[in-house]
């Protein structure tokens, strides 16, 4: 399978996640999904950009490198704006400055947010973290742009 095709996977579950909250009307069982679908979203981001980046590999190296990157990006976690660049720019310097100018504003709050929520939910913070299905989706959808324009780098169509 191919990185932009194992993305599409990976948005496809999340987004009938998104589908099947949108049903939940209680706002304290909202607020209770949202707080696993951000850790979705994070990991969504994470991932993503691994196959991407597996995937431009595979188009331009050797096995024997293929199998590096690999063993290398099995560390690439808490995804935040500044390890994603610094991520990137690894294999294109160009790359640098289109992504800081790119990942600004709501992208880089939707990411940051994400990577620390997650962090505060997974070590056992989740009680006093405030997330709505709202923030969520608004998070969701400045990720999905971003990984976007990161495919277009990549893996360009």
């Amino acid at each position: 399978m191919t990185g932009r095709a194992e993305v599409h996977r990976l948005e496809q579950h999340i987004d009938a996640v998104f589908e099947r909250a949108s049903t939940l009307r209680d706002p304290e069982y909202l607020s209770d999904y949202a707080k696993p679908l951000c850790v979705l979203v994070s990991g969504f981001l994470e991932q993503a950009i691994i196959e991407l980046i597996l995937e431009y590999v595979r188009q331009r190296s050797a096995p024997t490198v293929q199998r590096y990157v690999e063993s290398r990006l099995r560390r690439f976690t808490s995804a935040n704006r500044k390890k994603v660049i610094e991520l990137l720019a690894c294999l294109d310097e160009s790359w640098r400055n289109d992504l800081e100018n790119y990942i600004v504003d709501e992208r880089r709050a939707a990411i940051d947010s994400v990577v620390t929520l997650r962090h505060a939910i997974s070590h056992g913070r989740h009680a006093i973290i405030t997330v709505t299905m709202v923030q969520m989706s608004r998070y969701y959808i400045k990720i999905k742009e971003t990984i976007d324009h990161i495919a277009d780098l990549c893996v360009p169509v």
